[in-house]
């Protein structure tokens, strides 16, 4: 099969622009919720907003976990646009929810679109490069996760209170890119060659249970899980819990800016160190990093410089330690079965994300979430540790078999 030097291109941009979609969108809510608390908006209260953000996470989920094997079924193509459509038109309808409980339905349906976004996205771009560039395929497409974490940060800034446009901006970008990934997004080429492939040597769903990717499927699932926790928890309550430190509004928004700075800048590292030395070890220093660069931060730091460091550097090893996951896991499984890996590696590590913003939340309404909630952050960063510590080898014929269908 021919293949124009645009396709690739084109490829990675509109599937980096996916995962961007998805870092906005949370950002979005976790900037928003100081705002809601503030000023009562529908009746918001801590609980509510706890609410809020769970019925919303619950919705990524189960999108991940049902639109993920689906796409090892239909294709790519259709179901990354289909789901980009979902989330963007409901996003759209967000800041326009009459009452509390319409807008955590408005989310949940978000979440539904969102939540095959980011493993389909993956996905596609691990059919397009080399096998040996695993890590970097991952880790490149998921700097758009954080890009638009950052732009949702500063449009916070710029906005105030006027939070509806957060919405109204991620719900257009998004529909704009629709009719793009339309005309430009190809389907996969290794998927439409496992399509081919003779029925008794494809793989499942069941196989990922099976003897041969029984350790690795529950060491990944694992890993996601505190991954996701650490993500999802940090960016949706990071401005709440210094809040409670003591640090105004402004300082807060400003820090989780410099979170997802160091989030961008950890994945173009941790890709291109792991391209070189392997995903396994760089995941085990990066999650031992972010254990010890989280329990740093239940301290009480007064400088502001020393201050913005440790959070640069927390968003740098704990953001990225969690992609090279989906690394692995792009590099362990074959075409057949990899849209379902990667779709159920997320949905798994998505019930890590909706304990982490749910527990927080439970921290931050008790009134003691500065310094417990860090002290839990870096808990979980050392189960992620362990998680890693499990995976001990790939499938042997894995990687053969991935750079075989790459190149066809």
């Amino acid at each position: 099969m021919t293949t124009s030097p645009a396709r690739p291109v084109w490829t990675a941009v509109l599937c980096w622009l996916t995962v961007l979609l998805e870092g906005y969108d949370l950002v979005a809510l976790g900037a928003t919720i100081p705002t809601l608390l503030k000023t009562g908006h529908l009746g918001f209260t801590a609980a509510g907003a706890t609410a809020v953000a769970t019925v919303s996470l619950i919705g990524v989920a189960v999108g991940a976990a049902c639109l993920g094997p689906l796409t090892d079924r239909f294709g790519r193509r259709m179901m990354l646009i289909g789901s980009v459509l979902l989330f963007s038109l409901f996003t759209l309808l967000t800041p326009l929810a009459p009452n509390v409980a319409t807008f955590g339905v408005f989310r949940f349906v978000a979440g539904l679109g969102l939540g095959a976004c980011m493993p389909v996205a993956l996905t596609v771009m691990s059919e397009n490069l080399p096998a040996r560039r695993r890590a970097s395929a991952s880790t490149f497409t998921m700097t758009g996760y954080h890009v638009g974490a950052v732009l949702t940060s500063v449009l916070a800034l710029v906005v105030h209170e006027n939070w509806h446009w957060l919405f109204y901006g991620g719900g257009i970008v998004g529909l704009l890119a629709v009719p793009l990934m339309w005309w430009r997004l190809p389907e996969s080429a290794a998927y439409l060659a496992a399509k081919e492939e003779p029925p008794a040597e494809r793989v499942g769903l069941k196989d990922l249970l099976g003897a041969r990717f029984r350790r690795i499927s529950i060491a990944v699932w694992t890993g996601s899980f505190m991954g996701l926790l650490l993500v999802y928890g940090l960016n949706t309550w990071l401005p709440q819990l210094m809040r409670t430190a003591g640090y105004p509004i402004s300082t807060s928004i400003t820090l989780l800016l410099v979170l997802n700075v160091g989030a961008v800048l950890g994945l173009v590292l941790a890709g291109t160190i792991a391209d070189r030395f392997g995903i396994r070890p760089i995941a085990r220093i990066w999650f031992g990093a972010g254990a010890v660069l989280l329990a740093a931060l239940s301290l009480k730091i007064g400088n502001a410089f020393v201050l913005n460091a440790v959070v640069l550097l927390t968003g740098v090893f704990v953001f990225s330690a969690q992609v090279l996951i989906y690394g692995y896991v792009a590099h362990a499984f074959p075409a057949q079965a990899r849209g379902t890996a990667l779709g159920l590696t997320s949905a798994v590590g998505r019930l890590g994300s909706i304990l982490g913003p749910f527990v927080t939340g439970a921290l931050v309404t008790a009134g003691v979430a500065y310094p417990w909630g860090f002290y839990f952050f870096a808990v979980v960063a050392a189960l992620g540790l362990v998680a890693v510590l499990m995976l001990r080898g790939e499938p042997r014929g894995s990687a053969e078999r991935l750079t075989s269908v790459s190149a066809g």
